[in-house]
């Protein structure tokens, strides 16, 4: 037994160690680090290298419960509540409706092609219904992508609420099913409110009952990320204990923490961040073990299965994302991106459990299709989201990450800190002086460390490269303030007049005054009007950073914005214009 044990953890400890060191590779190559999880998993098993015989759904369904609970409550701590002002209303429309409409139209598809009963052929779409988006965001950084606000945010928002939908509707197809009598009534309708007000209700509350015990109880550091994690899941199993929905009170806590003042909130990301990692490695090396490669090839499941993935990812999903967001007038190529974003992971495969738990009939059938078709939509979409990403122009330069700056909670002063920055080379701090450093209101200078040497925050102190800028400051004010001492490495394109333009604009300047210094025709309707109207009506009052207006042969650049308010607008003339002026 002693042994027994000793091999399980050698196996777990190596198929980790294994797929840790593939992300390198797959970084290299562009593909899924989860395409990559769920293929170390399926070599290890038993028609693979290993051999490992592995069965157990009971187990895999719990260890998938508990990992998708971990990432949904890191995707909760890492949405910014300022993304909802254009994500929001799409992101929900497309995680209740959506869903509905993706799972209708694959379900009715897929019950034509395996010649199965109407209602059975829509448990497979309720299945596979939802989308992943949390595995897209992966791909987009690893290939150092950043998408503007209103494709990004939508996107973030809808992969941690559209799960919920998905889950409802499996477990009511499921009851539906094994309930013999085959009938629908409004007690469905009354389950699916009271899950999502449940779920919503015990994650705000609980989200803020949290909240106020970080800012109040003292521990080490090291604690309190995990009291963020215990915490999240004991709401998590209380809330699917009273019948309400988990999955969108943990995500629910995740957000109301990390937007509400609190201390240590660096701590809580960054270790929850690696909890998330290791969350997904496990649940897809699990699940890929789970899985027997020989069936999928089967003629028998390959045909139908890839019927049904082709059906999902160029009808069903468009079809989707062109009803949700139709009311919300996004621009045709966000829409046509956000439709082939509809990558799987994790959640059907855990929904496709569910046949075996209920011992309903063609359970293996539903595994092995939807299986199918999470590796097809891993294989052909996530390859394919960086390329057609950058093709489509929803690309706009980086962001740093708040990753590199020491910071120290002041006990007793909820959300203040003592931060000490390291002034890298290139950055927009470099050979600045102190007295014209653009800091937020209410950040306090409070000295320039230089070597051994700490020097006072004179007004005409210049920053050096490897200058530590020691601060004080509220915890909310870091990500303002990480970007005037970070340099990234930026590509060309999207380098500052490349991409913004050659000159910067206040939104307030009218359009008149603009066309006549370049010679550009103007339409009556059009003069009286200034930069931040023109765009403001283009974009239904709703722009973004790197949104883009042509007047004539000059472009107008969204360059600056900050809570909805447009600030700075980047000019770009075109070749011909650029040579005549110099």
């Amino acid at each position: 037994m002693i042994d027994e044990s000793y091999q399980l953890i050698l196996v777990s400890a190596f198929l980790g160690l294994v797929s840790i060191a593939l992300l390198g590779l797959s970084r290299r190559l562009g593909a899924p680090s989860l395409l990559l999880f769920l293929l170390v998993g399926m070599l290890a098993g038993e028609d693979g290298l290993g051999g490992l015989q592995f069965s157990d759904v009971e187990t895999a369904f719990l260890v998938g419960n508990i990992a998708l609970a971990v990432i949904l409550l890191d995707g909760g701590l890492r949405t910014h509540i300022s993304s909802f002002r254009v994500g929001l209303k799409p992101a929900l429309t497309l995680a209740t409706l959506g869903v509905i409409i993706t799972s209708g139209t694959v379900g009715a598809a897929a019950a034509w092609v395996l010649g199965w009963p109407l209602q059975d052929g829509l448990l497979l779409g309720a299945i596979i219904g939802s989308t992943d988006a949390a595995a897209v965001f992966a791909l987009l950084n690893a290939a150092g992508l950043q998408l503007k606000q209103r494709s990004s945010a939508t996107l973030e928002i809808e992969s941690g609420t559209n799960d919920p939908m998905a889950i409802f509707l499996t477990i009511a197809l499921v009851t539906l099913l094994t309930s013999g009598d085959g009938s629908v009534d409004l007690h469905i309708l009354g389950d699916f409110f009271r899950q999502m007000g449940l779920g919503a209700l015990m994650g705000i509350g609980g989200g803020w009952l949290l909240q106020q015990i970080l800012n109040r109880i003292i521990l080490p550091h090291v604690l309190y990320p995990l009291l963020v994690m215990s915490g999240g899941l004991t709401i998590f199993s209380l809330t699917n204990l009273w019948q309400g929905s988990g999955f969108l009170a943990i995500y629910l806590i995740g957000l109301v923490v990390a937007n509400r003042p609190m201390n240590h909130i660096h701590e809580v990301r960054w270790l929850h961040d690696g909890l998330a990692w290791l969350s997904q490695i496990g649940m897809f090396l699990l699940l890929g073990l789970l899985v027997s490669p020989s069936g999928l090839l089967d003629p028998k499941v390959a045909i139908p299965a890839l019927a049904v993935s082709l059906t999902l990812m160029f009808f069903a999903r468009p079809l989707a994302v062109f009803i949700c967001l139709l009311p919300f007038r996004f621009p045709a190529r966000e829409q046509f991106f956000i439709s082939w974003v509809g990558l799987k992971g994790a959640v059907p495969i855990i929904l496709a459990l569910f046949p075996y738990l209920y011992g309903m009939e063609h359970k293996d059938t539903y595994f092995e299709i939807t299986f199918f078709v999470v590796l097809l939509s891993l294989c052909l979409q996530g390859w394919t989201i960086a390329p057609l990403a950058r093709s489509l122009g929803l690309e706009v330069p980086p962001k740093p990450e708040d990753i590199d700056h020491l910071g120290v909670t002041l006990p007793g002063q909820i959300g203040r800190e003592l931060l000490a920055y390291r002034i890298h080379a290139g950055s927009p701090a470099d050979s600045y002086l102190l007295r014209r450093l653009p800091i937020p209101s209410g950040v306090k200078l409070l000295g320039v460390i230089r070597g051994d040497t700490v020097l006072p925050p004179e007004p005409d102190r210049l920053l050096q490269p490897d200058d530590y800028l020691v601060l004080m400051a509220q915890s909310h004010h870091s990500p303002d303030l990480v970007a005037l001492f970070m340099a990234l490495p930026t590509p060309a394109h999207l380098l500052g007049t490349a991409f913004f333009g050659q000159f910067t604009l206040r939104p307030e300047v009218l359009l008149d005054d603009l066309c006549k210094a370049y010679g550009v025709s103007l339409s009556d309707d059009l003069r009286r009007q200034s930069l931040s109207e023109l765009i403001n009506k283009h974009y239904h009052g709703k722009p973004v950073v790197g949104d883009r207006v042509n007047v004539g042969d000059i472009e107008l650049v969204v360059k600056q914005m900050a809570k909805g308010k447009l600030l700075q607008v980047g000019l770009k003339l075109p070749v011909v214009k650029q040579q005549a002026a110099s």
